[in-house]
């Protein structure tokens, strides 16, 4: 093989230089190196072949020169392109949407569905359960439709599969009117699947949560001078209610009666819902003001939740106790003497008649609503002449008797509707109680009632007026 051994090549003419002709192969050996940093060089428009890695810097390629396969990994670091509206790295990847894959097949039996898909339901044979996916991811959607028309015979459940459906976890939502269509998106752990679209047809079952609630009235104040205990607040109590969710409980609490406003009750306890089975206002009955001493003047004890009891008689005749509510409380004592007033009535109890002795007042009722055992609603102690014994308030606040005239009786314990005790003591405010499962606590209210928690239930304390937004 001839050799030309040359320090430069250049065109005799012109400013093309040629090697070989064509079909010729022009080889670089092995450690040899060209070098075109500061050229311009002009690739084939077809295929370019190589053997190992190439590294093309700032050069621009033609479209055909890309013809076939390029490796993702050789475009990393490379740049990056645009997709509706957001930045993709070259040499990364992305998820493009492709809308509702509607299926063909009509479901005529309970299934699990998959996300981004549409389903046509014919629920003609029996009810159907739709399943959700059980790992669904942000962006997800379900779309189904009464196909048959018949989902006012034969419903749909949707099973959330341990996912929130509207923000709740049970119950099951059912679709029962005729011709639902409903198109749901998965928003995430906080709401999980909300409808995008929800058809005027639906039907949805009502979410609801179970709750336990006890509700006691102001208790009443005691009568003057040797009076009767007042009697307690009217107590009711409930267990395993069902409330409808995302209605607002208005809760209501009555003050208790002072001894000066006599022949009256204490204050009216309520609490109020559309939620509540029938939209219901449950009431209690304010509890009856003691009689005061001797005859005429409102000697005898006031009816209420409890009634009062009768004050001391400096006749021969008796000094009656008030009635008391069926269901949430009892009578008020009698007196017939002039040293002692009759015991006002509690919820576990009548109060005490005096015929000459000390009246106690009527025991209250044990509830454990809080998670302990309290008790509540006791009736207040008939009060004393001076130099006599003195009587003792029912258990749950009611007030202790006092002598006349060196001292009065004690009052009633607010957040319990005790009855004053005799003479002049106030009856003791109410209270609205709520408990629930904390699950379902959603932690909306107003009038700053006290909130704790026992197990897995949350406790919402009303002492004041206020609000629960369930």
């Amino acid at each position: 093989m001839s050799q030309i051994e040359v320090d430069k090549v250049i065109p005799q003419s012109g400013t093309s230089v040629q090697i070989g002709e064509n079909g010729d192969t022009v080889t670089i050996p092995a450690g040899a190196t060209l070098d075109a940093s500061n050229a311009t060089t002009t690739l084939p428009s077809t295929v370019v072949t190589t053997t190992g890695t190439q590294t093309l810097t700032n050069k621009s390629i033609a479209a055909t020169q890309l013809t076939g396969t390029v490796a993702n990994a050789r475009l990393t670091g490379s740049g990056a392109i645009t997709i509706n509206g957001a930045s993709v790295a070259l040499g990364g990847s992305t998820t493009i949407a492709t809308g509702i894959s509607w299926q063909s097949a009509v479901k005529t039996a309970s299934f699990t569905a998959a996300a981004n898909e549409g389903y046509y339901i014919n629920t003609s044979g029996g009810g159907i359960t739709l399943t959700l996916p059980a790992s669904p991811s942000n962006g997800d959607r379900v779309v189904f439709i009464d196909a048959a028309r018949t989902f006012d015979t034969d419903n749909l459940t949707i099973n959330a599969n341990g996912n929130k459906y509207q923000g709740f976890t049970s119950p099951a939502p059912v679709y029962d009117i005729v011709g639902t269509a409903v198109d749901i998106v998965y928003s995430g752990s906080t709401y999980g699947w909300l409808p995008i679209t929800d058809s005027a047809s639906v039907n949805e079952t009502p979410q609801t949560a179970t709750i336990d609630y006890l509700i006691i009235a102001g208790g009443g104040g005691a009568g003057s001078t040797i009076g009767g205990g007042g009697g307690a607040g009217g107590m009711i109590t409930a267990t395993g209610i069902t409330f409808q969710k995302g209605n607002t409980m208005t809760a209501t609490v009555g003050s208790g009666q002072t001894s000066s406003t006599q022949g009256d009750t204490g204050g009216v306890s309520s609490l109020a819902s559309p939620g509540l089975p029938g939209g219901t206002t449950i009431s209690t009955v304010g509890g009856g003001n003691g009689g005061n001493h001797n005859t005429g003047n409102n000697a005898a004890g006031t009816d209420g939740g409890s009634g009062g009891g009768g004050g001391a008689n400096a006749s021969s005749g008796t000094n009656q106790g008030g009635n008391g509510t069926s269901g949430q409380g009892n009578n008020g004592g009698y007196s017939n003497n002039d040293n002692h007033g009759g015991g006002g009535g509690g919820k576990g109890a009548v109060g005490a008649n005096s015929a000459g002795s000390p009246a106690n007042g009527g025991t209250g009722e044990a509830n454990s609503i809080t998670g302990s055992s309290v008790s509540y609603a006791g009736g207040g102690a008939g009060g004393s002449r001076q130099g006599m014994s003195t009587a003792s308030g029912g258990t749950g606040g009611g007030g202790n008797g006092g002598n006349y005239p060196s001292g009065n009786g004690g009052n009633g314990t607010d957040g319990k509707g005790g009855g004053g005790g005799g003479p002049n003591g106030n009856g003791g405010d109410g209270v609205v109680i709520i408990k629930l499962p904390t699950a379902d606590y959603t932690g909306t209210t107003t009038g700053s009632p006290t909130v704790t928690q026992s197990g897995s239930n949350t406790i919402i304390t009303f002492t004041g007026s206020g609000t629960y937004v369930g």
